[in-house]
């Protein structure tokens, strides 16, 4: 009985897993969230998954909009070998009157969708056209003013109550001002002067290169229209159409004055972040750390943001990663974002310190300066794996031996035998210290011919043979390690790449070094470098004066930190 309760309570969990995953997957979106009285309005209903899904009762809606239809669309998205599918049910949607609507939530898909809010308006008399018009075109731009380099968003609407079999819409055009296109076209119906229209929007992002009161020109439409009830429709005869939008001004303000002092960047959210840390938890001399520094921006493209970089940190070497950038559409904003990985390769142990970034932006919505920061980060140093520290000095001296002290005896004639006992003892001791000195002296003799036997059989010759091999072959792995097995053999003390190369006399040897470092650390894609590491060390090392590796500079930053701090 116990069993078959468990099966069914297992068989119940199987159930409600999948029911709780997907609904954790459904949205609901509105295509706008503000409308004019007389407008159309879709409603989107997405579902993660595929297969078909049903229209959710939207009986609840009909105290203020009236429903107009409904349409359904699968799709499925294939990305770096993940399958993706999801299901879109749209509901086009008439607001009934003037107000804040609320669209509840609404089951579907075995999940239930947020609520949604919706602003209709009265429609504008001066916008709105007469009715007597087949074509015609409005134009707006939010906000009406701002700062140079601030995006605004200019919103072109083309209406149209006859058939049109093609037209061409220009694109917005300002000497100062840069136009870019924001997502796909939009497709709706809307009143005008008591006649319907279907209805085509588009939105470009502004953005003021230049101060002062600006005018956008009208944006003109050409196209073909036709009257399905002319019977000369049929033998190919349309009657063109043209329309244009009404100019449209803005103020754009200067910088202020503020900001003078630090590169200007007005959005409406900026972020920068710093991630990564140790890949095994534990940072050790030659190890590369691997960081991504990530800065993202709403209302400003990615080209608008400066570029990324390290400074130059005290024991250790960065080497940047090839950058990813791009800028996207999120609702009316763009929001560009610049993406910059590093490798940090410590050359000593110790504490390793990444400084504190700081970049000042100007947010335009509490239009105010605001400042974004990554805190400094501190990384404990481990020595190279393999690396013994040498004992102390106090360690390495052998043991003093300690007589044990005499009693102190009168001096009468009857003692004697107990000072024959004591210099029999003596003499014992001093026969047991010197067998062990002879033993001590055997054994390091011994010691020492193995280590040079076993010195003969890896000599210098037969390393820098491994290491032109090395050299030869792709491997940037067996390049490094033989490079430095062979330096060690010659410079026991050099523990990893940097030291080598600090400690090397010639260029050649130093840049070739550097080019296995940037391919093996940073994974730069460079060609040739087995032949630049064998033509450079083909006849030996040529190491540096030890004047001249005492008064060595550290090497040069790759990328100066731009980055106001």
């Amino acid at each position: 009985m116990k069993s078959r309760h468990l099966l069914a309570l297992l068989w119940l969990v199987a159930c409600l897993v999948p029911m709780a995953s997907r609904a954790a997957e459904v949205q609901a979106a509105l295509d706008r969230t503000r409308v004019e009285l007389g407008e159309t309005v879709t409603l989107n209903l997405r579902a993660a998954g595929g297969g078909l899904v049903q229209v959710p009762d939207l009986s609840v809606l009909g105290r203020d909009f009236a429903v107009l239809g409904t349409s359904s669309n699968s799709s499925v998205s294939i990305v770096n070998g993940s399958r993706s599918a999801q299901v879109v049910v749209g509901v086009a949607l008439r607001p009934l009157h003037v107000g804040t609507l609320q669209i509840p939530s609404l089951p579907f898909a075995g999940g239930t969708t947020a609520s949604l809010t919706l602003e209709v308006v009265a429609p504008d008399p001066s916008a709105a056209a007469s009715g007597h018009k087949d074509v015609f075109l409005e134009a707006a731009v939010e906000p009406a003013s701002g700062y140079v380099g601030q995006q605004l968003v200019y919103t072109v609407r083309l209406y149209f109550a006859a058939n049109l079999t093609n037209g061409a819409l220009e694109d917005p055009q300002l000497a100062g001002v840069d136009a870019r296109r924001m997502g796909d076209e939009t497709n709706y119906q809307a009143e005008r002067g008591g006649r319907r229209y279907n209805v085509i929007e588009r939105r470009y992002a502004l953005t003021p290169q230049r101060e002062g009161h600006l005018v956008i020109p009208p944006v003109a439409f050409q196209g073909d229209m036709v009257n399905l009830a002319d019977p000369d429709t049929f033998f190919g005869n349309a009657t063109p159409v043209s329309a244009s939008s009404p100019p449209v001004a803005i103020d754009i303000r200067p910088a202020p004055a503020l900001a003078a002092r630090t590169a200007w960047l007005p959005a409406r959210e900026l972020t920068l972040t710093l991630d990564g840390g140790p890949a095994q938890g534990e940072l050790r001399v030659g190890q590369p750390l691997n960081l991504v520094m990530s800065v993202q921006a709403t209302g400003l493209p990615y080209e608008a943001l400066p570029a990324l970089s390290l400074p130059t940190l005290d024991g250790a070497t960065v080497y940047p990663d090839k950058p990813v950038n791009g800028t996207r559409v999120d609702g009316q904003w763009i929001v560009g974002r610049r993406q910059q990985g590093f490798a940090i390769v410590p050359n000593r142990a110790g504490t390793l310190t990444i400084p504190e970034t700081t970049l000042t932006w100007w947010n335009v919505v509490s239009d105010h300066a605001e400042v974004a920061h990554i805190p400094a980060q501190s990384f404990t140093v481990s020595p190279a794996a393999g690396v013994v520290a040498a004992p102390p000095a106090s360690a390495a001296q052998p043991t003093r031996a300690t007589l044990p002290a005499a009693t102190s005896a009168p001096a009468i004639s009857h003692a004697t035998p107990w000072r024959w006992i004591a210099l029999g003892s003596i003499g014992l001791w001093l026969v047991s210290v010197v067998g062990w000195l002879w033993w001590r002296r055997r054994r390091t003799q011994t010691l020492t011919a193995n280590a040079e036997s076993t010195a003969a059989k890896v000599t210098p010759a037969r390393l820098r043979a491994a290491f032109l091999d090395a050299a030869r072959s792709s491997d940037d792995a067996a390049q490094a390690m033989t490079l430095m097995a062979w330096a060690r053999a010659e410079r026991p003390a050099l523990q990893n790449l940097g030291e080598l190369s600090r400690a090397l006399a010639s260029d050649s040897q130093a840049a070739a070094i550097a080019a296995l470092q940037r391919k093996h650390y940073a994974g730069v894609d460079e060609q040739g470098v087995g032949e630049q590491l064998a033509n450079a060390f083909r006849d030996g090392f040529l190491w540096r004066q030890a004047e001249q590796a005492v008064n060595a500079s550290p090497l040069p930053p790759l990328y100066p930190f731009n980055l106001h701090r």
